[in-house]
């Protein structure tokens, strides 16, 4: 039956897409109107801490993903969606469930500015090279011939341009930017929403059929992520309001990047895209539940 999963692929046509691609790069303008030179530099106030952010990020939720795809063995296109998933960078609404949490607000955003650049070079990296030492992921890449430089080319364009171009226009123009990030974020967030939405009930059998796995797969690889933080955060020592911030920032995932990369590049391979379209449904209840448990603690 889980065969369905990698021999499926989720109906999207190329005007859908088009339109996901422009959402996501305006979700990525409006964080980004919200930036400023200063938020990078930052980090030298709070040197470890930045770096158990980054380490937790892209090292340790990689190195988890493989461990937990190693013992649940999911369909190959279900562990293809897990690895790309674990390469994105954090998700555009981390800011707000940490602020919400009473995390460090300034912490998180300096981590999702530099996860944002980073990810330009190390989401394709780190997607090709965890998915090339699991046998059965390595198998589909050969399949399609994939190219580190085509992905590369997709996350500068969408996440590196509207970065950039977020800056500079903050940078010139801060009261009109504070003004359209407003509008802009969660204008993008409904569009993107609806996109999901669209996706699962145009595939509603193959969603309805595997609801329970995909689910389970989720929660699973999700506390993974929120973990990873968590256990950095206690292994560099840091205190409460930077711990729930690393916790937050790996937990919540850019899945609307992943699921631009799957449909660019898999054409829309089933089990990929459900695991996905899912975590950006899934990180935003488990985000928002922790910061409401949180939100209370010193």
């Amino acid at each position: 039956m889980l065969e369905a999963l990698d021999n499926s692929t989720l109906n999207f046509n190329q005007d859908s897409l088009l339109l996901l691609n422009i959402s996501l790069a305006v979700i990525m303008f409006g964080v980004a109107l919200d930036l400023r030179v200063s938020d990078f530099t930052a980090i030298w106030k709070e040197p470890k801490s930045f770096l158990a952010g980054i380490l937790s990020q892209f090292l340790f939720l990689p190195f988890l993903t493989w461990i937990f795809i190693l013992i649940i063995q999911p369909p190959p296109s279900v562990a293809l969606g897990m690895f790309l998933v674990a390469a994105c960078p954090g998700g555009n609404v981390s800011n707000f469930i940490s602020h919400l949490a009473k995390g460090n607000s300034a912490l998180s955003v300096s981590l999702t500015a530099f996860s944002t650049l980073f990810s330009i070079f190390l989401t394709p990296f780190n997607f090709k090279f965890w998915s090339s030492i699991y046998d059965p992921t390595a198998k589909i890449l050969r399949e399609i011939n994939l190219e580190y430089l085509d992905i590369f080319q997709t996350v500068a364009l969408i996440l590196g341009v509207p970065l950039i171009l977020g800056i500079l226009i903050n940078k010139k123009f801060p009261t009109w930017s504070n003004k359209a990030t407003k509008i802009l974020k969660p204008l993008s967030i409904l569009i993107f929403a609806g996109f999901v939405g669209i996706a699962f009930f145009g595939n509603y059998q193959l969603f309805i059929q595997f609801i329970g796995l995909i689910f389970l797969w989720v929660l699973g690889h999700n506390f993974l992520a929120l973990f990873s933080g968590y256990s950095l955060a206690k292994f560099f020592k840091l205190n409460l309001p930077d711990t729930k911030t690393l916790t937050i920032e790996t937990g919540i995932q850019n899945s609307g990047l992943g699921l631009v990369l799957i449909f660019t590049y898999f054409d829309g391979l089933g089990g990929m895209a459900i695991i996905a379209a899912w975590w950006g449904i899934w990180h935003i209840i488990s985000g928002m539940s922790i910061a409401f448990l949180w939100k209370n603690s010193i």
